[in-house]
């Protein structure tokens, strides 16, 4: 959360202690910024507020606001599967649920993360022993740090671009504990790569960037690599329906566990989400944002 000053020309930044580094990294460590642990809780003109766990990336959270006996939680995206990293989501009771829905149709449910963790090692390993480099395109903020934490490090060596590189860095001298991974040189040389797995954000996906390393096999973790056509259309070999977002299963979960009158649903398919909670008999709709769906989620 950040609010803008007029009379001082500063930004001033609320955000949960675990992002804190991240976002010095990212914005510049001179940013006014205060953060808070999970469940402490700062009262702003008479509102309470607080941050709890929404375990989608590393220092993610869900805003609880508290005003004259109402409860309001804002969810931003998450997921309830434990990825092994980020803090766990946390259900937070309220009076009303404001949820994405990114994924909120019935086709999108995803398998156990153990499960698609086991097909990306066997995927990686059948390109090990045929010398072809793995090449698994991921976010350089949660989906990377999901993926070196939870793939079979015996395998082979690990390369990361530059910028995921940076990123776990920042994260271990701040005191998270990340297994090793190498940074993939501009001048590397090939051979070296011939059995590693290299974690490339997407917007290294270039032709000219891959065929410098010689013979590879790109692969794509994302929630729409669970539909196929979405594979194709990203010229991928392999795509894993790694999400960071919840599933069809997980969204309604969520609605239960919060306990809510009252839900409101932003992103994805929230008309498709909402009409089928009014039907099950919870009050929702759907809510218009400014802010459009990941490609790469």
């Amino acid at each position: 959360a950040h609010s803008d000053h007029a009379r001082s020309g500063h930004r001033q930044y609320l955000a949960p202690s675990d992002s804190e580094a991240i976002l010095k990294h990212r914005l510049g460590k001179g940013i006014n910024l205060q953060s808070l642990n999970y469940g402490e809780a700062i009262t702003i003109n008479g509102v309470k507020f607080s941050f709890h766990p929404a375990g989608h990336i590393i220092g993610s959270a869900q805003i609880r606001v508290e005003h004259k006996g109402q409860v309001w939680v804002f969810t931003g995206d998450y997921k309830l599967e434990n990825d092994g990293f980020s803090a766990p989501f946390e259900p937070v009771p309220c009076n009303v649920f404001i949820s994405e829905s990114t994924f909120g149709l019935p086709v999108y449910r995803w398998k156990k993360q153990a499960e698609i963790f086991s097909e990306i090692n066997s995927w990686w390993s059948v390109n090990a022993q045929n010398n072809v480099c793995s090449v698994i395109s991921a976010y350089s903020l949660g989906k990377a740090q999901r993926i070196l934490c939870n793939i079979d490090r015996s395998i082979a060596a690990v390369y990361s671009h530059p910028t995921i590189f940076s990123t776990h860095e920042v994260l271990r001298a701040s005191g998270f504990i990340l297994p090793t991974d190498l940074k993939l040189e501009a001048k590397i040389d090939k051979n070296l790569l011939s059995k590693a797995l290299l974690i490339l954000p997407p917007m290294a996906l270039s032709e000219s960037v891959l065929r410098k390393l010689g013979p590879y096999s790109l692969a794509i973790a994302s929630g729409w690599a669970h539909v196929r056509g979405n594979r194709r259309r990203q010229a991928a070999d392999r795509g894993f329906a790694l999400s960071d977002h919840s599933d069809w299963d997980a969204l309604n979960e969520a609605v239960l566990q919060s306990r809510a009158e009252r839900v409101i649903l932003t992103h994805g398919f929230s008309d498709a989400f909402a009409g089928w909670l009014n039907h099950k008999g919870i009050q929702a709709e759907a809510a218009k944002t400014d802010f459009s769906v990941d490609a790469d989620i």
